[in-house]
């Protein structure tokens, strides 16, 4: 899965909230100061062609809608993540912010019990 820049996710982050949409849309949610459209157009139209969105004609326009799941881009750049900055170890990566963040020793036991509910 390729890599988004920064201006892609955020188009994304609109797609996976509003599931599908059109470019005005997509303009509405974003933060001030908003893009202009051809911008935003021109964003959308990268994404289809690196293969995370697609669109259906609606009329003279087109709505588009996300190819692929939030979860699985957000797993895989948290892989990235974890892969360039930690050599690959998700300890040393928590670790880091939690020396970082001063992240407290309950809240470490209240994100290992997440992690606990989470598998089988």
């Amino acid at each position: 899965m390729k890599q988004l820049t920064k201006a892609e996710e955020e188009v994304m982050i609109v797609l996976w909230e509003l599931q599908k949409c059109n470019v005005a849309s997509i303009i509405e949610k974003l933060p001030e100061p908003k893009p202009a459209y051809n911008t935003v157009s021109t964003i959308v139209r990268i994404l289809e062609s690196k293969g995370f969105v697609n669109h259906e004609q609606l009329g003279k326009g087109y709505l588009y809608f996300p190819l692929v799941q939030k979860s699985d881009y957000s797993n895989q750049s948290i892989n990235k993540l974890v892969d360039g900055y930690f050599q690959g170890s998700f300890k040393s990566m928590v670790s880091f912010f939690m020396k970082k963040n001063d992240m407290s020793l309950s809240e470490l036991e209240s994100v290992l019990n997440e992690i606990k509910k989470e598998k089988p």
